[in-house]
């Protein structure tokens, strides 16, 4: 389901954008062999997403919200997050059918 939100900043600009939202209830969490995200908390503009397998890995950034406010298919191990602002995020990794949720700190 798509929201549509309309932003007046400062007066000048009108931007309209949609962002996914989602339940994290409702996410299947099944483990993927030897995940490891690092380094968390997040100082730089790269994080590592690695598992046993290293295979292509979808992956899906949600703020403390549930908005969907990152995507990305990975192929190496390295995830660019130099578009998010420093707080709290839930990170969806998901390689070969099965998915893993975890929190990531941005400072």
């Amino acid at each position: 389901m798509k929201k549509i939100y309309f932003i007046l900043l400062l007066g000048f600009s009108f931007m309209a954008y949609a962002q996914d939202t989602i339940d994290f209830r409702n996410l299947k969490n099944e483990e993927i062999t030897g995940f490891k995200l690092y380094p968390n908390p997040a100082t730089a503009d790269m994080v590592y997403v690695t598992t046993e397998k290293n295979d292509t890995k979808e992956i899906r950034i949600y703020d403390v919200f549930g908005e969907l406010v990152l995507t990305d298919r990975i192929s190496n191990k390295t995830l660019d997050i130099s578009r998010l602002s420093p707080g709290v995020y839930v990170i969806q990794v998901t390689e070969n059918k099965k998915s893993i949720n975890r929190k990531l700190v941005v400072k």
